[in-house]
């Protein structure tokens, strides 16, 4: 079938970027440590353009699914694969997904650092200010907000 043909090839297609985008979220932890803001300019790019091109092959996969008979409102693409006995390529199918599920991780843990920096940036910018002294509260977001409030003791 031309269109499990297909499939394979996406899939490998997608196994390969993968892999170059976890290559990618290693380089940008160490930009973040180093604080190397050119180089991590250079590789957002990189990981931008790779991932516009696993999202463009993620429809190009659900469409050949689709003409295999593969219904999205069915569940997962990867139980219709095992229950139709395409057994190599469910296989490509896991391990894309593993690999996306680490990409996914490894980018979980560039957010921390990268919030972490945002908090010392905006604590160190608040010192600067002398603004210090002030409360801060948290917004649904996890946003930091700073209250002002003033008290009167007395008026004449």
């Amino acid at each position: 079938m031309a269109a499990i043909d297909d499939l394979k090839t996406l899939l490998s297609q997608d196994i390969s970027q993968l892999d170059t985008l976890a290559d990618i979220l290693g380089r940008e932890k160490t930009c973040l440590a180093n604080s190397d803001v050119r180089q991590l300019e250079a590789l957002t790019k990189e990981k931008n353009d790779l991932l516009g091109a696993v999202r463009e092959r993620a429809k190009q996969k659900i469409r050949t699914l689709v003409q295999m008979g593969y219904r999205p409102e069915s569940g997962e693409p990867s139980r219709f694969i095992r229950s139709a006995g395409f057994s190599e390529l469910f296989q490509l199918w896991q391990e894309a997904d593993q690999k996306l599920r680490a990409c996914q991780t490894l980018n979980q843990t560039n957010g921390r650092v990268i919030s972490h920096l945002q908090k010392r940036l905006s604590k160190l910018t608040d010192i600067f200010r002398g603004a210090t002294g002030q409360q801060k509260l948290y917004g649904a977001q996890g946003q930091q907000t700073t209250v002002s409030s003033s008290t009167v003791l007395a008026s004449a």
